[in-house]
């Protein structure tokens, strides 16, 4: 079973730790998605007073890890408030039961409807077809692309935007 727990400033190293396992998990995949050391403990910590960080716990350890922001200007543009924005869904590769990351969506998808917003939305590069597959089968569907996404290292990137109504879920 996994339950889920908000993430408080004192999981930012672990939450950092994390990212850069991830990021590893990807480079040996080849999946060219994220890069370690390019989200630290202040990043995390500026997303838990600006949004929400959830942590997924199996069996008394991290399996897991997501953000949930409220507005995502930076990929969207100016929207109105019918969405909320999943980023940096994790997975502790180590210690994650199979269907953690499916899990994790869930989650967010019924915080989003809690707050009642009928709409989740996230995004992933234009050039990894196995995650943009992943959201697809979970349920999102392509709504655009945004081809000049830039980077903190001031690398210019194309993101797909992909989107999933919820009007059938009860919130947590």
């Amino acid at each position: 079973m996994i339950l889920f727990r908000r993430a408080v400033e004192t999981d930012a190293g672990m939450l950092a730790g994390l990212f850069d396992r991830a990021a590893r998990w990807m480079q040996q995949n080849g999946i060219e998605q994220w890069k370690p050391g390019d989200r630290d403990a202040a990043h995390f910590a500026a997303r838990m007073r600006d949004g929400e960080v959830w942590l997924a716990v199996a069996e008394g350890r991290i399996a897991g890890a997501y953000e949930l922001w409220w507005s995502d200007e930076e990929a969207w543009g100016v929207q109105p408030p019918v969405a909320g924005y999943v980023h940096r869904l994790m997975v502790e590769r180590r210690t994650a039961p199979a269907g953690t990351g499916r899990r994790m969506l869930e989650h967010a998808e019924r915080r989003i409807a809690g707050s009642g917003l009928p709409r989740a939305r996230l995004d992933c590069l234009s050039t990894n077809p196995r995650l943009l597959a992943y959201y697809q089968d979970a349920g999102y569907r392509v709504v655009g692309e945004f081809p000049h996404k830039e980077g903190k290292d001031g690398r210019v990137y194309g993101v797909v935007l992909l989107e999933k109504r919820l009007d059938r879920l009860s919130a947590v």
